[in-house]
């Protein structure tokens, strides 16, 4: 059984506030109490403990090292007891203990990551679990409920999506990779005669159909990553998002590959809640963080690429 403990914390707090502010004085100030009644705090924990807290050296008070321990220990106690009154309040206002949010893998990391970092601020013991997906992972995520929201290029039946952004996705390849050497813009049946780089579709139903193009000759992967040194080390070509690649493009890595009429194809990213008029407020705080930082960062130049796209804030799909 655990021992009640003899020290409330308005006497710890007590504590504390005469080493901060340097006095008992402007201690009692701090905390809105009377000076005497700090000074007995102080004292009570002396005589309960039995120890000196202080120590006068001079006409200053200083802490001893048994104050000293306290006084850390009493900070620590102070703070988890403020998280935790946070914690009890954000549950008694329906705040989310967890959110699970599936995101296409094309989706920027580094936004997906500023993202998450200002829910953090807001809400830090909301635990966020992210399911990185590719082509029908997100909507299989949303009809199997694991996921509470989906960052996705296809809206699967029954659920509305949000345009969110419009994502640019460029063939790419090693500089020196033998399509540079045609002497001109590559064809279809150009790149037919080498090998493509794929990433897996990570839906339990697969479709196979989602490259643009049908090489015979491919490498598929489970991880984008590796299908982008796959292709820096001049092992085949591949179409990936722009913001993917563009410090490898910069770098001189890769290459954007010319073909004839064009070689640039779009595509959208979808927000999705999976029960919108059931979401919690940590669910809905998170869709609106996202969709303001994708506003926010569309209209900043980045080195090496084009400037973002987001979509209009009233773009919507719906798959009834």
């Amino acid at each position: 059984m655990t021992p009640n403990p003899s020290i409330s914390l308005e006497q710890w707090r007590a504590l504390v506030a005469v080493v901060d502010e340097g006095g008992y004085a402007s201690a009692a100030e701090s905390i809105h109490k009377s000076q005497s009644s700090v000074t007995y705090a102080v004292q009570q924990i002396e005589k309960l403990l039995g120890v000196k807290v202080f120590q006068l050296k001079g006409r200053k008070a200083i802490l001893t090292p048994a104050g000293q321990m306290l006084y850390l220990r009493a900070r620590v106690l102070l703070d988890e007891a403020a998280s935790l009154e946070g914690a009890a309040h954000r549950n008694s206002v329906g705040w989310e203990a967890e959110i699970t949010i599936a995101v296409e893998i094309v989706f920027p990391t580094w936004l997906l990551l500023k993202c998450l970092d200002r829910f953090g601020s807001e809400s830090p013991h909301t635990r966020i679990e992210v399911i990185e997906t590719m082509i029908g992972g997100a909507p299989e995520a949303l009809l199997e409920r694991r996921a509470d929201l989906a960052l996705t290029p296809r809206v699967p039946p029954g659920f509305t999506g949000e345009s969110l952004m419009r994502l640019a996705f460029v063939p790419v390849a090693s500089p020196n990779h033998p399509l540079f050497k045609l002497g001109r813009r590559a064809t279809m049946n150009d790149l037919r005669k080498h090998r493509q780089l794929v990433v897996r579709d990570t839906s339990i139903k697969r479709d196979k159909r989602g490259t643009f193009l049908e090489a015979e000759q491919r490498w598929t992967f489970g991880d984008m990553a590796t299908s982008i040194q796959a292709a820096r080390m001049g092992f085949g070509f591949a179409r990936y998002p722009e913001e993917k690649i563009r410090e490898e493009v910069a770098a001189g890595e890769l290459k954007v590959l010319p073909l004839q009429g064009g070689g640039d194809m779009y595509g959208e990213i979808y927000l999705v809640l999976a029960d919108p008029e059931g979401a919690g407020p940590g669910i809905r705080r998170l869709a609106e963080i996202l969709r303001e930082d994708v506003r926010s960062e569309s209209d900043k130049p980045r080195p090496g690429a084009r400037k973002m796209k987001a979509s209009s804030p009233m773009g919507q799909a719906s798959h009834a």
